[in-house]
């Protein structure tokens, strides 16, 4: 213990008045390196204002966003075995799950919620990346898969939110049985006659993208978001080749017939609601029947 760091220190600062600066009170933008307010930033939806750039969006904030006036029945998180293979490295797991928890306010990485978006009733699920890099194990599965068999029981369509370095390497096997396992999830869906649609967020990566993030019926994408299976650097020293620029960001994907669209998060909510009201019949409105038909024919093609 550093004693005049932990003790003399705040008992200075409580005697003269100071007041603790969060680390977090500007947030540095990654492509322009301007400084943003971090209240600012939040307000705008985790977007740079300036350069556009989509910053990494808490799951919490993105349920909030996405159903009409932020209410929402949030989906009960299935208990399961923790740290099965008592798995160690530079830290505990049971560590590492213990400060994640403390750090998201969540029990994994995984949360779900039913809502309505637009009017139409519909489960969303989010993953939250600061929750060991957003990582597939048997925790967030099990979510996965209890959120859609809820959207198959109420009859209503899913939307997926992926962000995600891959599957948990701290639950070994188990965690790439959840790779079928969420695939059968998407198939009893589809079976059901409701519709999937993934929307691909920074990063989209490794065993989820293996599985359920590229099984929708339609593929939306935010700016910018980094979308493959293997890393560029890996690929690029396999195949001893040069990559092209912007390879796997959404816009390459776009060009190349990997998503149908890309778009700005602030359009995230109304988009969803005008797809999935064509692909259930629902009426549209009148004033987004140009845009509708568009994004039907876009869809369709």
């Amino acid at each position: 213990m550093n004693w005049i760091t932990n003790y003399v220190r705040p008992r200075i600062n409580s005697m003269l008045g100071r007041r603790e600066v969060p680390e977090n009170l500007w947030i540095k933008c990654p492509e322009t390196g301007e400084m943003v307010f971090h209240k600012d930033l939040e307000s705008n939806k985790w977007v740079i204002p300036a350069s556009g750039y989509h910053m990494k969006m808490p799951a919490k904030a993105r349920l909030a966003d996405l159903f009409d006036n932020g209410e929402y029945e949030s989906l009960p998180q299935p208990k399961v075995a923790q740290d099965p293979l008592k798995f160690r490295d530079s830290k505990k797991y049971i560590d590492r799950l213990r400060d994640s928890r403390v750090k998201t306010e969540q029990e994994d990485t995984i949360l779900a919620g039913l809502g309505k978006v637009h009017g139409l009733k519909l489960v969303a699920v989010v993953h939250e990346f600061n929750f060991i890099g957003g990582s597939l194990g048997i925790a967030a599965g099990e979510a996965i898969v209890k959120a859609f068999e809820r959207a198959t029981f109420e009859k209503c369509p899913l939307v997926m939110f992926p962000a995600s370095g891959g599957a948990r390497m701290q639950e070994g096997i188990l965690s790439l049985m959840q790779l079928p396992r969420t695939t059968v999830a998407v198939d009893l869906l589809k079976e059901s006659g409701q519709p999937y649609i993934v929307v691909l967020t920074n990063p989209t990566t490794g065993g989820v993208t293996a599985s359920y993030a590229m099984l929708g019926d339609i593929h939306l994408a935010e700016p910018g978001a980094e979308i493959g299976f293997a890393g560029k650097r890996v690929i690029e020293q396999t195949l001893r080749e040069k990559l092209p620029e912007g390879f796997q960001t959404s816009e390459y994907l776009l060009e190349h017939g990997m998503v149908d669209m890309v778009v700005k998060r602030q359009d995230i909510p109304e988009t969803l609601a005008r797809l999935l009201k064509i692909l259930t019949k629902k009426p549209v409105s009148a004033a987004n029947d140009m845009n509708g038909g568009a994004i039907a024919l876009a869809a369709s093609a």
